[in-house]
């Protein structure tokens, strides 16, 4: 199975830089808990804090999903058996 230590610097470091960024909205997120913040203002930042989470997520799974079909060593059903895997633990 394709590992992230093998996907390529650029990529590796597009998807740390937005799980960054999704790290400093959660803190927000607190903040604006802590400072008992408008209700509706923090629901707006949960959505915003979900489709942050799943746009990188989907990111992180086209490069696991591209980057690993092409470098995979395994016969192809193994490669298809890790990607079926990978999406069924997403649509949980």
């Amino acid at each position: 199975m394709f590992t992230a230590a093998r996907l390529e610097g650029s990529r590796r470091a597009a998807l740390i830089t937005r799980l960054k960024s999704i790290e400093g909205q959660a803190r927000g997120l607190q903040h604006m808990l802590d400072d008992e913040r408008n209700c509706q203002e923090i629901m707006d930042q949960f959505a915003a804090l979900r489709a942050a989470s799943h746009a990188v997520t989907m990111q992180a799974l086209e490069c696991f999903a591209l980057h690993g079909v092409e470098e995979s060593t395994d016969h192809p059903e193994h490669v298809i058996a890790d990607l079926v895997g990978a999406f069924s633990r997403l649509m949980r």
